[in-house]
């Protein structure tokens, strides 16, 4: 408990640390976005209307930076993160609201699918080293090294077209209407799949390398040896000794992946105009979206720190030895 409660007051002053950040690295940003919507309504906004604009987002001249840090805390613990510039007059919890279940569907379910497939073909490269699980290390770690996006455009170029299966951009056929019937969800799977594809060939061999590397390291322990020599079987060993050992910093890798998933992929997205919290970052901060941003990145700030909370209870769980001092 006492280490949990320390923990958890450094998670506490991340977080405000992190929070604090969220706030001022968006003003270090050159650009002015009460310009940027006075150009997209084409200059047909009153001299009054513009002041009310700046008081409105909060980016008011006679108010001082410190106040303006004070009202950004308030808004948050009254749960209002704003209005968005770019989406004007439609607040940013209801934007990210419609664009976070794309991100978690198409990059949490690769997510899951990438780390149970890769460590599961890890443990067994690892434990039968020379066999045909091995043979695939250089393949992954090719793959591995090949960046999201990179694949992303060999995959439209390749895969895409007029007559193919696969759709090019979008995250459903136009013209129908986000809704859990027979024609939205196909649709929405459909365009989903090169995406998640994408992702799962980049992400897969890193689970499988980490766990191999892993697993030999494990296999030479005194414990194995006394296991082998208890005539305990080698799928029990290799299960119940070995992989449960090698699986911890896989699982604390896992839990800070899960984290990361409200992020999205943003080249990913960009490039296949998929509507996730990635593709609304990038259109935030070309049009200087001061509270999109913020929103966005409290999200991401949020999700990764309760990630890492779940990756030290992870910890305690699997190795007894965290639970000791000293």
């Amino acid at each position: 408990m006492k280490y949990l409660l320390q923990r958890l007051a450094f998670y506490l002053f991340t977080a405000w640390a992190a929070i604090t950040l969220n706030f001022f690295i968006p003003r270090l940003i050159p650009g002015d976005p009460v310009q940027s919507l006075i150009t997209k309504f084409q200059g047909q906004i009153s001299t009054e209307a513009v002041d009310s604009l700046y008081v409105l987002f909060g980016l008011d001249e006679n108010k001082s930076l410190w106040q303006e840090y004070l009202d950004y805390w308030n808004q948050l613990l009254h749960g209002d993160l704003g209005l968005s510039f770019t989406f004007f007059p439609t607040p940013v919890s209801e934007i990210i609201s419609k664009s976070l279940p794309w991100t978690l569907m198409l990059v949490g379910i690769t997510t899951i699918i990438s780390f149970f497939l890769g460590t599961g073909l890890g443990i067994l490269a690892g434990w039968r080293r020379g066999s045909w699980a091995d043979g695939l290390l250089p393949v992954t770690t090719f793959l591995s090294s090949v960046p999201y996006f990179w694949l992303g455009i060999i995959a439209i170029y390749l895969l895409t077209g007029p007559d193919s299966f696969f759709p090019s951009s979008g995250g459903f056929d136009n013209g129908l209407v986000p809704a859990f019937d027979q024609y939205f969800i196909p649709s929405a799977i459909r365009h989903s799949l090169l995406p998640a594809l994408t992702i799962l060939i980049s992400s897969v061999s890193g689970w499988i390398l980490s766990m191999r590397n892993m697993m030999v390291t494990v296999s030479s322990e005194d414990y194995i040896t006394v296991a082998h020599a208890k005539g305990l079987s080698d799928r029990r060993v290799a299960t119940s000794y070995a992989a449960r050992n090698a699986l911890l910093p896989n699982v604390s890798g896992f839990a800070l992946s899960l984290g990361f998933i409200v992020g999205g992929t943003l080249l990913v997205e960009i490039v296949f105009s998929y509507p996730g919290i990635g593709f609304q970052l990038f259109q935030a901060l070309g049009a200087t979206d001061y509270p999109l941003m913020q929103g966005i990145f409290l999200i991401i700030t949020i999700s990764v720190l309760v990630a890492n909370l779940l990756a030290d209870v992870a910890y305690l769980l699997l190795d007894p030895r965290t639970r000791k001092e000293g």
